[in-house]
């Protein structure tokens, strides 16, 4: 029985399974990216609020309020769905580039940064808030991703990396990600996608 299970997934063949996918997906890398490719115009089309792998995260993420009322209970809803993401999905970055959909994101619990950000926001928006939308500034090889959202007056900034963070105007937080003539921004949800620089 050792020897089926070890030929059918046990832990070593798994480490080669994994072996030989790495192969072929490097192989086929340039067709693959080829066949990925969506322009920036198209980034709204990833972010899924009414996925229902979504919309029961945000059922389970709600039902730890009682009756969930958006303008009482939003704000740590939205911080809910982020430390899920935050702490739950594990980072993965592929040897090409491949954009995850909230569901896979959710099915594999795994994504790059980019992955992880469009389904904290598809969360958020699906959790009521449609002003939350994933920010993108790239300078060089460096890329600065969030979420951010307006709630009750208030600009709040969800980054992976940095925590939460509070402004008093879109402007301010605008101001805090320091854009100049060498940055390129890009904000977007499901149903707008807007150049910043």
């Amino acid at each position: 029985m050792a020897d089926k299970d070890d030929r059918f997934g046990g832990s070593k063949n798994t480490e080669k399974l994994n072996k030989i996918y790495l192969t072929i997906i490097s192989r086929y890398k340039d067709y693959i990216e080829e066949k990925e490719n969506i322009s920036v115009a198209e980034l709204p089309t990833l972010v899924t609020p009414k996925n229902a792998l979504v919309e029961n995260t945000v059922m389970q993420i709600k039902s730890g309020f009682g009756p969930y009322i958006y303008e009482i209970n939003f704000y740590e809803a939205a911080k809910k769905a982020f430390d899920l993401v935050r702490d739950s999905v594990e980072d993965v970055s592929l040897p090409l580039q491949f954009w995850l959909n909230p569901e896979e994101t959710l099915s594999f619990m795994m994504g790059d940064k980019f992955d992880k950000n469009i389904l904290l926001c598809s969360l958020m928006i699906c959790l009521g808030n449609p002003s939350s939308k994933v920010f993108v500034k790239i300078k060089g090889d460096s890329r600065n991703i969030f979420v951010y959202c307006e709630f009750n007056g208030i600009i709040h900034k969800f980054d992976i990396d940095d925590g939460i963070k509070s402004f008093e105007s879109r402007e301010a937080l605008i101001d805090s990600v320091k854009i100049d003539d060498e940055t390129a921004a890009y904000e977007f949800n499901d149903r707008t996608f807007s150049d910043i620089a």
